[in-house]
């Protein structure tokens, strides 16, 4: 009866030592990982900031910005998931009698669950950052955002200095012209119709005559395109940047989960037995 009762326990004690997913060591990498991601991030925005300059020809141009930007992402990605990845595989539990190939893939899919964990919490923690970056630059024309769009406004309404102005007119038709320019873009043309009226109420409320009204509605909308479609290219860009680095931070962290785990399993201690 007693040997029978010591042969059910070991059986059940290897069971436990086998258990193929350490969710424990998964998280702790997991934190580590989302934690020096924005501790990092946090230093980058210091050092991009300051690396900008107001003055024109000072500081570094639109396209090295960008590309600084995306390598410094790739290089947060790889810090943050190595780290995370080797702690995810350093703590987790050392399994018993399972084959080294075995153990290597085990490895790896603590590194790569850890990353996955990381960047899910990131993503819920940085959602309006996500959302930005999903929704590109058609937000940046919405009505509710009011701040770049009235530039445009106030471009079309700009009065002729000679004309008498009507403030109260103006003001009147700030919404409307702001409705229409919105619809506009979002539809990727302002229609002909609306160019027309557009024509006619900056003619009406600015004292210029309809040619030079008509060319003004023309200017503005050509160059608000123009500030569009460079905001969607740069949201392009940042998109394949990151999507670079979660896929490099991905392989970094598994690779590093794998080496946690080989200095786990070899651990000499020497005179100390830990």
């Amino acid at each position: 009866m007693v040997i029978e009762t010591i042969e059910s326990v070991e059986v059940s004690s290897s069971t436990e030592e086998s258990s193929a997913v350490s969710w424990a060591a998964v998280a702790a990498g997991a934190v580590a990982a989302a934690a020096l991601t924005l501790v990092l991030l946090a230093f980058g925005a210091g050092m991009g900031f300051s690396a900008v300059s107001p003055w024109g020809g000072a500081g570094v141009s639109a396209g090295t910005f960008q590309i600084s930007t995306g390598v410094y992402l790739i290089v947060v990605a790889m810090l943050a998931s190595t780290i995370g990845g080797f702690i995810a595989g350093r703590l987790r539990t050392k399994w018993v009698g399972v084959h080294t190939h075995e153990v290597f893939f085990r490895d790896t899919a603590h590194g790569f669950l850890a990353w996955g964990l990381a960047t899910v919490v990131s993503a819920a923690f940085l959602a309006a950052a996500a959302s930005n970056i999903a929704g590109g630059a058609s937000s940046v024309f919405a009505p509710a955002a009011g701040g770049p769009l009235d530039y445009y406004v106030d471009a079309l309404l700009r009065p002729n200095p000679t004309a008498s102005q009507n403030t109260t007119d103006v003001r009147a038709a700030r919404p409307e012209i702001a409705r229409i320019l919105a619809s506009g873009f979002r539809g990727g043309e302002v229609p002909a119709a609306d160019r027309s009226y557009l024509a006619q109420v900056v003619a009406a409320r600015t004292g210029l005559n309809q040619a030079d009204a008509d060319k003004r509605v023309s200017d503005v909308i050509n160059q608000a395109k123009t500030a569009l479609d460079n905001a969607r290219k740069a949201a392009a860009k940042l998109s394949l940047w990151l999507t670079a680095s979660l896929l490099i931070g991905a392989f970094a962290a598994s690779l590093a989960a794998t080496e946690g785990g080989y200095v786990r399993d070899n651990w000499n201690p020497g005179l100390t037995d830990r």
